[in-house]
């Protein structure tokens, strides 16, 4: 047991940046998803978000997807880390609240309130913003 407890310990440093790239992969994900193939996206728009913005519900898709390919990308290696996960945050806890609480506003609730996490926590110690300061 004292081995698992000495790994965990000798690691626990790195949990920001864990919890970091592995929201960027989620947001990486979602984006290429909805630029490689949006139609199966479009169920997801409300009507009022077309209405409201005068785009397709294509160019909304594509502006999403790119949108979250763009800030997961500098999530991923921790470029402006505290406004990427800022912006991804509201993003992500604006689509929870559209979409309410059923289980994917609930998958996206807990996304929005760890993609804040990161923003509270800033550059870590493996970031390009960290290593720009130095």
């Amino acid at each position: 047991m004292n081995k698992i407890t000495n790994f965990i310990n000798s690691i626990k440093p790195y949990s920001p940046t864990i919890l970091r790239i592995g929201l960027a992969l989620v947001f990486l994900w979602f984006g290429t998803s909805q630029i490689i193939d949006p139609v199966a996206w479009f169920g997801f728009v409300p009507e009022s978000a077309a209405t409201l913005t005068g785009l397709t519900i294509a160019n909304l898709v594509f502006l999403n997807g790119l949108f979250e390919i763009v800030f997961g990308t500098a999530l991923l290696f921790g470029l402006f880390t505290r406004l990427s996960a800022f912006l991804l945050f509201v993003h992500i806890l604006d689509i929870a609240l559209i979409v309410g609480l059923d289980s994917i506003g609930i998958r996206d609730l807990g996304l929005s309130v760890a993609t804040f996490a990161v923003f509270l926590n800033g550059a870590d110690m493996l970031t390009l913003d960290s290593y720009n300061r130095k």
